[in-house]
């Protein structure tokens, strides 16, 4: 049921509205301070549901889902799961479904908020480290008309996709310590995610199996 909001939006290919423009945006000011690519088109539909799909079975995606039920087989938690391969791959299932779930919801309730749930990489030159914390700020923030702002579908997709998975999950991951830890677990994915788009372009020209002509 998650997943029929965005399909309306593939069907008729809705395109969040252009905000009126700013008054204050015609009056030069001071540089500002987003240094998110500026080059990009508004986030249609269509592009709503590509980005699903891309946060969901997309390299980074896939590393994390494999990190994580990697983690968990080692520990074994959930127990019922055992620490078999099977498990592993229990484990992997889960978490994709979770993820698809939470990536569907913020795609869909980002309309409301004209919230662009893409990752823009920082477009100056700044070193490592601006670089770095610039994939943690995003990581809670996102760009909404031209500006950015909290990323309040992203805080509900996360938090209440967490909160509602407790009725399907085994019993030793649920209640409210294992609900917190897979909310700081999803924003921690979102991170990596953005680490994954910030520094892999810059990554990939210098691996010689990349190169190959």
């Amino acid at each position: 049921m998650g997943s029929l909001p965005l399909l309306i939006l593939l069907v008729t290919g809705w395109q969040d509205a252009p905000p009126p423009p700013d008054p204050q945006q015609l009056v030069p000011t001071s540089a500002p301070t987003n240094t998110a690519s500026d080059s990009s088109d508004p986030i249609t539909g269509i592009g709503r549901l590509n980005w699903a799909v891309k946060s969901t079975i997309g390299p980074a995606s896939l590393l994390t889902g494999v990190l994580s039920a990697t983690w968990g087989t080692a520990f074994n938690h959930p127990k019922e799961y055992g620490e078999s391969f099977d498990g592993f791959a229990k484990r992997y299932g889960l978490r994709l479904t979770g993820v698809a779930t939470s990536n569907v919801t913020e795609a869909t309730l980002g309309v409301i908020w004209h919230e662009d749930p893409r990752y823009h990489r920082d477009t100056e030159e700044h070193g490592f480290g601006q670089r770095f914390m610039y994939t943690v700020k995003m990581t809670f923030l996102t760009e909404r008309d031209g500006h950015l702002a909290p990323a309040y579908a992203r805080y509900i997709a996360i938090g209440g996709t967490n909160v509602l998975s407790d009725s399907w999950r085994p019993n030793s991951d649920r209640g409210p310590e294992n609900t917190i830890n897979r909310v700081a677990m999803g924003f921690g994915g979102r991170l990596l995610g953005n680490l994954w788009e910030e520094f892999w372009p810059d990554v990939k020209p210098h691996l010689f199996f990349f190169n190959k002509h």
